[in-house]
């Protein structure tokens, strides 16, 4: 890969191509993902950021930012310029779409998150999210929610497929799918999990 995969690439192409996408810990795992033709790259906004940039420099790279990092759209705004400048693409961000808006008006790319959110398990638990018609119409609504505060790219976590083939017709957004099939524009795995290195659960889908 020689292009550089940039939002815009990823919008033109939405509904001609499937993406394959991995969480990576390290620029090792970064190098690899490259050299496997993995052109979108998720990875956390620590030390390794630079380092994963340099190891995947044509990948769309979306660095997330801890829930609860900035309090306001201000903090947002300097933290996401901040991230872009260190070699991210996009922001991953779990909070309010208030938070997301900000960012997105200065045209910084984020990443929303739908259905099971970690930072949000507390009132979902860690299950699947969407099985019933009520639950399905609030995970919709969240999407339209991040899509109106202007994120180029949402999360879909462990929904039925069926929902997340329904998000992913009714969005203008790559939808990066984890657990619900293959219904989403991504295909969304971490590397401890490809890998074998978890030390924790395997979840399922795994």
């Amino acid at each position: 890969m020689t292009t550089k995969t940039s939002v815009h690439h990823l919008l033109t192409s939405k509904g001609n191509r499937k993406w394959v996408q991995i969480h990576v810990d390290s620029a090792a795992e970064a190098a690899a993902a490259a050299e496997a033709g993995i052109s979108i790259i998720s990875c956390e906004p620590d030390h390794t950021l630079e380092g994963i940039r340099r190891a995947a420099p044509y990948a769309f790279i979306s660095a997330g930012m801890p829930h609860g990092t900035v309090a306001n759209g201000e903090e947002a705004i300097r933290y996401g310029f901040a991230t872009l400048r260190r070699g991210a693409d996009a922001i991953y961000c779990s909070q309010s779409p208030r938070i997301i808006e900000a960012m997105a008006r200065e045209g910084i790319p984020v990443t929303g998150h739908v259905g099971l959110v970690p930072n949000l398990a507390a009132w979902t638990g860690f299950r699947a999210v969407g099985r019933t018609a009520k639950e399905a119409a609030k995970v919709m609504q969240n999407v339209k929610d991040i899509e109106n505060a202007g994120a180029a790219c949402v999360e879909v976590e462990v929904v039925p497929v069926e929902l997340a083939a329904l998000i992913t017709a009714s969005t203008p957004m790559i939808t990066m799918g984890m657990g619900c099939g293959d219904a989403c524009d991504t295909q969304y795995l971490f590397s401890c999990d490809v890998l074998g290195t978890n030390t924790g659960h395997y979840p399922r889908h795994a």
